[in-house]
């Protein structure tokens, strides 16, 4: 998953350095423009745009498991479960 060595992050600092990103829209744009940027030198063959779509696929996976799965447990647990199936 994203968990890149400590010394290969750093040339990855910058990224911190953009404008604050306010809407859904700006945020698919910083994606989409990071997904662009990564097959700029890439041959446009199905493995490496599958690449560069999983890539994407497994951070939002991550991004779920550990903050919206988080806040609906605390919600579930807030609020009680619903009825189990059957």
């Amino acid at each position: 998953m994203p968990y890149i060595e400590q010394k290969a992050r750093r040339k990855f600092d910058d990224l911190y350095m953009l404008p604050k990103i306010n809407t859904k829209g700006e945020l698919e744009y910083c994606i989409f423009t990071l997904m662009k940027l990564y097959m700029e030198d890439k041959e446009k063959r199905y493995s490496t745009l599958h690449d560069c779509t999983y890539a994407a696929q497994h951070c939002a996976d991550e991004f779920r498991r550990r903050y919206l799965d988080k806040r609906e447990d605390r919600a579930m647990n807030q609020n009680g479960d619903i009825a189990p199936l059957g």
